[in-house]
């Protein structure tokens, strides 16, 4: 099948990996955008838990997982992955339900920064930190009217304060999902997503069904959660496998840097998720902190080769 053609061959082409990186943020972003449309019907948990799980089928038909059964080294590698992995989109789809898409993206993205800055002594990583808070307090003051603040087309300066602490838990869980998932990429090899996906699924199903209950098995649901499940978890991990095993790290950090930009503008071309420009400013100074942490990165990072991580560095995909 094309996924796994994607994910396994080698290819000559030096563009084939960014176009992999570049279309996979775009397909991300795409999909979160429609699961909102499922929130009003099963709720983010309940959305969560259709997506990943429709996900694990599809990656798991695709890999034929149960051609290898697991082993004990397997299965301590897919455990951790595939909880920080369930665990960071669930918290996620809660924040993007109180908060813009664009926003939640940029917020998620100071667990990783923080992941890879307080982990260095050198002085320029204080300036990343310094550019990553002003771009945070550049996207408060929060406020106390989670309805004022969610509503589409009326985002002024003011964002849902549990919005933002959900979105910034989901960060917390990127960064044990970067750590976990280059042990998953080594022990698991391409059909690591499977396996990360379907931990991830066990985990969010408890939660979708006491949010959603039956609501999850309508037609016209499992069809959305079919199309969210495909476009924001089979094809984006897939390809982000791809490029990860043909990149330098930080290239591919550098990469993906782009996603809050990219989320935002989705965010307001899909769901009229206009923002003002103090907000875009503060998108686009957490942006550029992490492309900086990712280009300043210590030594061995700076060798170019993979296995070395900067901020925005995220083996196999990230949520939106």
């Amino acid at each position: 099948m094309v996924i796994r053609r994607i994910a396994t061959r080698s290819s000559s082409n030096d563009f084939a990996p960014l176009a992999a990186v570049a279309t996979a943020m775009v397909s991300i972003c795409w999909g979160a955008s429609v699961a909102k449309s499922l929130f009003p019907v099963t709720g983010p948990a309940g959305t969560t838990a259709l997506r990943l799980a429709l996900a694990a089928a599809i990656l798991c038909g695709v890999f034929r997982v149960w051609r290898k059964p697991l082993d004990r080294q397997m299965l301590r590698a897919a455990l951790p992955y595939g909880l920080a992995l369930g665990c960071m989109n669930m918290l996620f789809y809660f924040a993007i339900q109180r908060i813009p898409l664009g926003i939640a993206l940029a917020t998620e993205f100071t667990g990783p920064l923080a992941v890879a800055t307080f982990s260095s002594r050198r002085r320029i990583d204080l300036a990343w930190i310094g550019l990553a808070i002003a771009g945070l307090a550049l996207l408060v003051p929060i406020s106390a009217s989670p309805e004022a603040a969610a509503a589409p087309r009326a985002i002024d300066h003011a964002l849902d304060p549990a919005g933002v602490l959900l979105a910034l838990a989901a960060g917390v869980f990127w960064g044990a999902y970067i750590l976990m998932g280059k042990r998953a990429g080594e022990a698991l090899g391409a059909a690591a997503p499977a396996y990360g996906m379907t931990v991830a699924a066990l985990v969010a199903l408890p939660f979708g069904i006491a949010q959603a209950g039956m609501a999850m098995i309508q037609p016209h649901v499992l069809a959305i959660a079919l199309v969210v499940a495909i476009f924001s978890s089979a094809i984006p991990y897939s390809l982000e496998m791809f490029a990860l095993r043909r990149l330098p790290t930080k290239s591919f950090g550098i990469l993906t840097s782009g996603e809050p930009a990219v989320g935002a503008l989705t965010g307001a071309l899909l769901l009229g998720e206009v923002l003002p420009l103090a907000k875009w400013l503060g998108i686009a100074a957490i942006v550029g902190a992490t492309i900086g942490t990712t280009l300043t990165a210590g030594t061995g990072a700076a060798s170019g080769e993979p296995g070395n991580s900067g901020a925005g560095t995220k083996p196999v995909g990230s949520e939106a």
